[in-house]
């Protein structure tokens, strides 16, 4: 069902490839960020929800 709708629309090639390029492009800026992001900044997050602020 897919296939024929997608081969139904003119231009659909470039929708795939344009969708593809959004999906890596994102991922690979969030893993960028992941590897630059200081230790200690990570640490405080990962220790926020068990804090006790009352």
């Amino acid at each position: 069902m897919f296939r024929q709708f997608i081969s139904s629309v003119e231009g659909s090639q470039i929708y795939l490839i344009t969708s593809l390029g959004i999906f890596l492009v994102f991922f690979i800026v969030v893993a960028v960020m992941l590897f630059l992001m200081k230790k200690d900044h990570i640490q405080q997050m990962s220790e926020m929800p068990l804090r006790d602020n009352k």
